[in-house]
């Protein structure tokens, strides 16, 4: 089910780039959060470690992560998020 693995990173103003802690991400993937069937496979692993399914649109994922965090205060103005897929599995 988890076949992918991505990289969640947190770049700030001047480009540094860090993983997201692994509370943030959880908080994420939450269903009762996102309400948003898409992202149920999706498996926190550690800080900036997600695994997800296939059917998951990273460039889905990648926006719906930066407006959640966003909205709770996670991302400061001027930082964004990064979500690169490594190690395909398929």
């Amino acid at each position: 089910m988890f076949v992918r693995k991505l990289s969640i990173l947190r770049v700030d103003a001047g480009g540094l780039e860090m993983p997201c802690p692994i509370h943030w991400i959880d908080n994420f993937a939450m269903r009762n959060f996102t309400n948003d069937a898409i992202f149920d496979d999706t498996l926190p692993v550690a800080d900036g470690l997600l695994e997800a399914g296939r059917h998951v649109p990273l460039d889905r994922l990648q926006t719906a992560m930066e407006d959640w965090f966003r909205r709770k205060g996670y991302l400061k103005a001027g930082d964004r998020l990064r979500v690169v897929e490594f190690g395909a599995q398929y």
